[in-house]
C-alpha cells in the first residue's frame, strides 16, 4: 500500500470522505514526514502539530456525523510565512517581523478552512520575498531535495521543497515575479500564478495598503505535486472578498475548446540551455500529439514587457526602499538594490503615468495576439537551477539571474494566468525542468488542462527522498 505521505491531496480527500483513512492518520503521517526530512531541508519553519491534530480530530467527527464535507476536508496543507494566519506571526523571513502576531486570517486562509483543509506548517521565504533564492535572515537556507547544492529558487522555495519531499500534499504561496513558478521549476512540482483579481488578497499592517505594483501584479496561488491538486487548491481559494476590492467572483471554467499554442523554445534576449529548449519542444510534441495546434512564434513586444515589469516593480520599491532595506539581510538587500540599476528609472509622476499607459498598450497587444494563440508555451527558466549564492556573487551573475527567469515576469505585468509543470530531467545533473503555459485572463482552466496533458508525458515524479 502507498505510504500516506506519498498520496495526492485529492486522493487523501477521497480516502477521508470514504472513511478509508482518518484525518488524524493523514495529519500524523505528514507530521512524521516533516520530522524525518525537514532537518535536512529547512523548508518548514513552524510546525503546527498540536493545533493540526486537534483540527484533525474535529474533522473526523464531522465525517462520522454524515455532514456534507468540503473539497479538502481533513487534508493537511502548508502555507508560506508571509500569508496571514490568525494568532501567528507573518514574518516574511525577517527578524523585524518575528513577533508580528496577526489577528485574522488572510482571505485565502479563510477559504481553505471553509474547504476543510488543515494547516500543519509555515514555510520559508527569503527576506521580504525579494529574492529568487530562498535564504532567510530569520530562518536560514532552504535546500533543494533534488540536490542540496542547488537553489530551490524563490520566493516560495520553502513550499516547493516541502511538497517535493512529501512533507505536504498541497501548499500556498504568492507571485509578483515568478515566486510560485520559479520554485516549482527548481523542485519538480506544479503551480499556477492565477490571473490578477482571481484570488482575494488582504493583510494586516505593515502590508495592509498595497503599492501599485502589488495591486497590478502580485497574486496568491497553489503549489502541488500534481496538476489536478493545483486545480483543486485553486478552486478552493478563488472569489470575491470584502477585504479585497479588486478580487472578482466569476466562474472557474470558460467555453471548452482546443487552444492554439504559441511556442517560444528560446526567449529573445538571453541564451537558453539546449536541455531547456529541448524540454519545451518535448512539451510541444506532447501537446501536438494530444490534438493541440502548436506553432513556434514570439508574442508581441516581448522585451518591452520585461522592461516595463521591472520599471513598475522598482518604481514602487524605490519609494519604499529606505523603510525596507534596514529590515533585510546583507545578501537580500544587495540582490534587490542591484535591480534598481537594471531598469530605466521613473523620475516623475509623468514617468509613472506614461508607464501605466504603456501597460494598457501592451496588455491590448497581447490580448489581440492571444485571440489567435490562446496559450503561450515557454521555458520557466532558461538555465538549470543555480548553485547557492550565484545570484549575489557579482554584478554579472545578478544580471544572469534576471535573464534566466525572464519568461516568468510577462504574466505578472499583464495580469495573466501562468502554470508551471515539470516535463523532464537533465541527464547530467538529474535536476527537473519545468515549462510554462501562460493563458488568457481568467482562463486558468485552459492552462491547467494543457499542463495536465504535459504531466502525463513527463518523467518527473515526486515526492522524493532528499538527495545529499
Amino acid at each position: 500500500m502507498t505510504e500516506i505521505w506519498k498520496k495526492s491531496a485529492g486522493e487523501l480527500a477521497r480516502a477521508i470522505a470514504r472513511r478509508e483513512l482518518s484525518s488524524r492518520e493523514v495529519v500524523e503521517a505528514h507530521l512524521d514526514r516533516i520530522a524525518a526530512v525537514n532537518p535536512k531541508l529547512n523548508a518548514v519553519v513552524l510546525v503546527m502539530g498540536s493545533e493540526a491534530l486537534t483540527a484533525a480530530d474535529a474533522a473526523d467527527k464531522v465525517v462520522a456525523s454524515g455532514a456534507k464535507l468540503g473539497p479538502l476536508h481533513g487534508v493537511p496543507i502548508t502555507i508560506k510565512c508571509n500569508i496571514d494566519m490568525k494568532g501567528l506571526p507573518s514574518t516574511w523571513g525577517i527578524p523585524a517581523l518575528e513577533h508580528s502576531i496577526v489577528t485574522q486570517d488572510a482571505p485565502l486562509v479563510e477559504n481553505l478552512r471553509l474547504a476543510g483543509a488543515i494547516p500543519i506548517g509555515r514555510t520559508n521565504c527569503p527576506d521580504l520575498g525579494m529574492r529568487v533564492h530562498t535564504d532567510s535572515t530569520l530562518y536560514g537556507l532552504t535546500r533543494n531535495p533534488w540536490d542540496f547544492d542547488r537553489t530551490t529558487a524563490g520566493s516560495s522555495g520553502g513550499e516547493a521543497a516541502a511538497l517535493a519531499s512529501g512533507m505536504s500534499p498541497l501548499g500556498f504561496g504568492n507571485d509578483i515575479g515568478g515566486s510560485l513558478r520559479n520554485p516549482a521549476n527548481a523542485c519538480g512540482i506544479a503551480s499556477i500564478k492565477p490571473s490578477a483579481g482571481r484570488v482575494p488578497d488582504a493583510a494586516e499592517p505593515p502590508f495592509e495598503n498595497r503599492p501599485l505594483a502589488w495591486q497590478c501584479m502580485a497574486v496568491h496561488g497553489p503549489m502541488a505535486r500534481t496538476v489536478n491538486d493545483v486545480r483543486l487548491g485553486l478552486k478552493a481559494i478563488i472569489g470575491a472578498h470584502p477585504r479585497d476590492p479588486l478580487a472578482v467572483g466569476i466562474p472557474f471554467e470558460g467555453p471548452k475548446q482546443n487552444p492554439r499554442i504559441a511556442v517560444m523554445a528560446s526567449p529573445p534576449g538571453a541564451s537558453c540551455a539546449p536541455v531547456v529548449s529541448g524540454a519545451v519542444r518535448k512539451a510541444a510534441d506532447i501537446l501536438s500529439q494530444a490534438g493541440y495546434e502548436v506553432q513556434e512564434i514570439t508574442p508581441p513586444a516581448y522585451e518591452e514587457v520585461l522592461i516595463a515589469w521591472g520599471q513598475l516593480l522598482m518604481g514602487d520599491y524605490a519609494a519604499l526602499w529606505d523603510e525596507m532595506a534596514p529590515m533585510m539581510g546583507v545578501e537580500g538587500r544587495h540582490f534587490f538594490a542591484s535591480l534598481f540599476n537594471l531598469y530605466p528609472k521613473l523620475r516623475s509622476t509623468a514617468d509613472m503615468s506614461q508607464l501605466i499607459i504603456t501597460r494598457d498598450k501592451l496588455c491590448r497587444s497581447w490580448s489581440q495576439f492571444m485571440a489567435d494563440y490562446q496559450l503561450v508555451l515557454t521555458p520557466t527558466w532558461t538555465q538549470l537551477p543555480f548553485i547557492h549564492g550565484f545570484d549575489v556573487e557579482s554584478p554579472a551573475t545578478i544580471v544572469q539571474t534576471m535573464e534566466m527567469m525572464r519568461t516568468v515576469t510577462p504574466a505578472n505585468f499583464l495580469g495573466l494566468p501562468s502554470a508551471c509543470v515539470p516535463v523532464t530531467r537533465d541527464d547530467k545533473t538529474g535536476l527537473p525542468i519545468g515549462i510554462l503555459l501562460t493563458g488568457r485572463r481568467f482562463r486558468e482552466d485552459q492552462c491547467l488542462d494543457a499542463a495536465e496533458v504535459v504531466e502525463r508525458g513527463s518523467d518527473v515524479k515526486t515526492p522524493i527522498d532528499p538527495k545529499w
